[in-house]
């Protein structure tokens, strides 16, 4: 699962993301696959939602787990963008999906990478922790030396230009974590000619796994937990010195597209995962069982199903990078093609071992967070929750808070929604009582860690979400009806 935050900014990363990639990349992408219309009819089979949730089994998709384990074993332990394990990745499922009958299409596009050699800060001559985000550029080799400039430290903190009204040339700046990715941030303190950045966060502990996502024109940025950025937040003026030495390369990478040849090419039902892994480990729950729950479906299903609309099946690259692979996506598609995705559904970590049971809030009934999806969102939302309740557990809803690939497609007017059983969030004290679990500790203790293993894996969340999954497949591939044509 990625990083980039909230949905009300996806639109500018998209448009940001359009200059940047192809400043980064070394050739120019390649057009999205879509496979051609067919001219194939099948009669519909009004009882394929409950034969699919019959076919598609939580043991079918352990079986695919186990493959993605020994992939990753055989290659250095991940399956990490531009490394041997993705691409063993790809190929098993392409693989997989053409002996069920589908046509696959493995587009290629160009994707940075990002590591760390260096991060050293200072706060008036106090050494002071600090991590790096992701694709931060370096400061010059000695380092940026600089008065600390304060925003407020607030929810919005540095997310509009206005923001930075006051800040002297060449500053150092204290941004608060909140609602605009951290992209935003840094690319608007450039805009104010700061110097870098510091993001402190705005929950107990480190601020790790962030990243600046594909922005252009962003600053050295490092990140500072919620106490040492609570401290800093009362020294403005003081001398900060910040050392950051980064290396950001382009790797070639895959997306794994595949339709069905029967239902309305015109009317798609679609739905992804992303297939890569952090460097750190094989990533077992993040994502192979988003990964394996979309292909036991997909082979389940068969690639000439009795439907009314056609379904197409998306396993994304560079994820772990910024959403990489479905933003290239959704970037190539015509308006034509666009406009023929009635709606895209996510898999993103659907078997952690505290799980919960979320369903991406499309109707923003919670409250909480980036607000509703695009109109049509609220029935797929209703329809993921019905089924999770036919699979024998009550739902809740979740924040579209941009951390995974249905970011782009939102961000594309495509209602969306998908299934999610937690990740570093620690699990409350309510949920522990209606799910089980411990409350207090994360629902998955080893993301985006090496212990991501299959023996991570619960089986029992991974078995109902496949249910869930399956029905829903089955309903949207027979009736689009709730969402808007």
């Amino acid at each position: 699962m990625g990083l980039l935050r909230t949905r009300t900014a996806l639109l500018r990363i998209l448009v940001a993301a359009a200059a940047g990639l192809a400043a980064a990349c070394s050739a120019p992408a390649p057009a999205p696959s879509t496979p051609a219309p067919s001219a194939t009819v099948a009669p519909t089979a009004p009882d394929l939602p409950g034969r699919l949730v019959a076919a598609a089994t939580g043991d079918g998709a352990f079986r695919h787990l186990e493959e993605l384990q020994r992939i990753a074993d055989a290659n250095g332990g991940n399956r990490a963008l531009g490394t041997p394990g993705y691409d063993a990745s790809v190929e098993y499922v392409a693989r997989t999906l053409r002996d069920a009958g589908y046509t696959v299409d493995t587009p290629e596009f160009d994707a940075r990478s990002f590591s760390v050699q260096d991060v050293r800060l200072t706060v008036g001559g106090a050494l002071t922790a600090a991590t790096v985000l992701e694709f931060s550029p370096s400061t010059p080799p000695g380092g940026v030396t600089a008065p600390l400039a304060v925003l407020t430290q607030d929810e919005t903190s540095g997310c509009e230009a206005a923001d930075f009204a006051g800040v002297p040339a060449g500053a150092v700046v204290l941004i608060r974590r909140g609602t605009c990715p951290f992209g935003v941030k840094s690319a608007n303190a450039a805009a104010a000619r700061a110097a870098a950045v510091l993001v402190a966060n705005n929950a107990d502990g480190a601020l790790d796994q962030a990243t600046l996502g594909d922005v252009p024109g962003t600053l050295p940025t490092a990140g500072l937990s919620k106490s040492d950025g609570d401290a800093v937040a009362g020294g403005a003026g003081t001398p900060v010195t910040l050392v950051l030495a980064t290396t950001i390369d382009v790797k070639r990478s895959r997306n794994v597209i595949a339709q069905t040849t029967t239902g309305n090419p015109d009317n798609v039902v679609m739905a992804g995962a992303h297939l890569d892994s952090v460097p750190a480990g094989p990533g077992i729950n993040d994502n192979g069982s988003g990964t394996a729950t979309l292909l036991e479906t997909a082979v389940r299903l068969g690639g000439a199903p009795a439907v009314t609309n056609a379904v197409r099946f998306a396993f994304w690259g560079a994820e772990e990078e910024g959403l990489i692979g479905s933003t290239r996506y959704v970037m190539g598609l015509s308006e034509a093609d666009r406009l023929k995705i009635a709606l895209y559904l996510n898999l993103d970590m659907v078997a952690s071992p505290n799980a919960a049971y979320l369903a991406y809030d499309g109707d923003n009934s919670d409250n909480v967070g980036a607000g509703p999806g695009p109109e049509g969102s609220a029935t797929v939302e209703r329809v993921l929750l019905d089924q999770l309740a036919a699979a024998g557990v009550a739902g809740e809803g979740t924040d579209f808070d941009g951390r995974s690939d249905y970011g782009p497609f939102i961000a594309a007017g495509i209602p969306a929604g998908g299934l999610f059983t937690g990740a570093e969030e620690p699990k409350t004290a309510e949920q522990a009582q209606k799910w089980g679990g411990t409350a207090g500790q994360p629902d998955d203790p080893c993301y985006h860690q090496a212990c991501d293993r299959v023996d991570n894996i619960d089986r029992t969340a991974l078995d109902r979400n496949v249910d869930a999954f399956a029905g829903t497949i089955g309903r949207f591939a027979l009736s689009t009806d709730g969402i808007p044509a």
